[in-house]
């Protein structure tokens, strides 16, 4: 069982309306400012009324829980100095991900995070 999305296929959905690609935006937009407070609060409110949503809440989740755990490894890693080389990799990475996502959520697209573990389905 491969629990990293290496190889996972972004889930196809119909046409998405406007509004569901607005809120997958405002979502992905919140993370970068209020971590995962605002993405939380708009998957709650918005899980049961939008499939794209839903899924989009799941693949911030994923991602913001594996990135984490890998920023926790990489702290640890700085005692002997070689976590330092990740923690910055990892925080550019984060960055350009996101935004990556913000892009492709708003075209409609779903997107999934590279080398983020899969928890949530």
């Amino acid at each position: 069982m491969d629990l990293i999305n290496q190889s996972k296929k972004p889930q196809a959905f119909v046409p998405v309306s406007q509004d569901d690609k607005t809120m997958g935006l405002l979502l992905w937009i919140l993370s970068l400012f209020t971590s995962f407070i605002g993405p939380l609060i708009i998957w709650l409110m918005k899980k049961d009324e939008s499939e794209f949503i839903n899924k989009q809440g799941k693949n911030f989740f994923n991602y913001f829980i594996s990135y984490v755990i890998y920023i926790i490894v990489s702290w640890l890693l700085t005692i002997i100095i070689i976590g330092f080389i990740p923690l910055i990799i990892l925080s550019i990475a984060s960055f350009v991900y996101t935004i990556i996502a913000i892009v492709k959520v708003y075209s409609g697209e779903d997107y999934v995070v590279p080398l983020t573990i899969e928890m949530f389905k």
